[in-house]
């Protein structure tokens, strides 16, 4: 609970088992006036080969296993569990965040925002936190939401809160490298009340499943680059959709 707001938190996570305890103890640890920050864990096991899934069990996490690849589904189908809260943190399950600066964007939606992205670029990046394809990837995506959207965009960072409502009107689809793009994007052109506060980033525990190979690189600047385009071209059609609300889970 975080200043009268209920807060889950989504980890999408593949092969995390080394750093999937650090993470969740971080977050479970969190307290503001000796009053626990977050209220629900859900990770998603993206098909994980490892005991990632047993230790976020073990902690208390909800856990939920989606074998296709992609981290968009794999957050997908962490919201089809959620409990009933206020507001929605997302955070990587590789430690590569410091926890206590989920702090900020929280109070940012607390305040009155509807999505609050940790911005690395804003932050402190530890030498070797981020590959230069990754930097240059950031840094031109950015480039093209500020000039098509006119709103400034620095990083598509992961590591971002938004209000349960409006997780709930976006209506998100992209189910691979997309997904921080579509949310963002989908964001402005519905008009809701965006900001970035500056986060730290630091060397990951394990290899990255994207950054750390040519391949996964490529492929997460083609369909960033896509979602780009298309959210680009369809704009004019988007509309704030309807979405039944279930007090269990979230979603029907």
């Amino acid at each position: 609970m975080y200043k009268e707001n209920r807060v889950s938190v989504i980890i999408p996570a593949l092969n995390e088992e080394e750093a999937i305890s650090v993470v969740i103890n971080k977050l479970i640890a969190l307290t503001v006036d000796a009053i626990k920050v977050i209220d629900h864990i859900v990770v998603c096991d993206n098909g994980s080969i490892d005991n990632t899934a047993q230790i976020a069990r073990d902690l208390g996490a909800t856990v939920v296993s989606q074998n296709s690849p992609g981290y968009g589904i794999a957050c997908l189908t962490a919201m089809s569990v959620l409990p009933s809260c206020d507001i929605v943190l997302f955070v990587d399950g590789d430690d590569s965040c410091f926890a206590e600066q989920a702090l900020p964007l929280l109070s940012a939606i607390v305040e009155g925002n509807d999505l609050a992205i940790g911005s690395r670029t804003l932050g402190n990046i530890e030498l070797g936190a981020l590959t230069k394809p990754q930097v240059f990837g950031n840094w031109l995506a950015s480039y093209l939401i500020t000039l098509f959207w006119q709103q400034k965009i620095t990083d598509l960072g992961p590591f971002r809160a938004i209000r349960f409502t409006s997780l709930d009107m976006l209506n998100m689809e992209n189910k691979t490298f997309g997904w921080t793009v579509e949310m963002q994007v989908k964001a402005i052109i519905l008009g809701m009340k965006v900001i970035e506060k500056p986060v730290d980033s630091k060397v990951r525990i394990g290899e990255s499943k994207i950054s750390g190979t040519i391949s996964g690189s490529i492929k997460a600047g083609i369909g960033i680059l896509s979602m780009i385009a298309k959210l680009y071209f369809t704009q004019s059609y988007l509309r704030a959709p309807v979405l039944k609300v279930n007090n269990k889970s979230g979603y029907e």
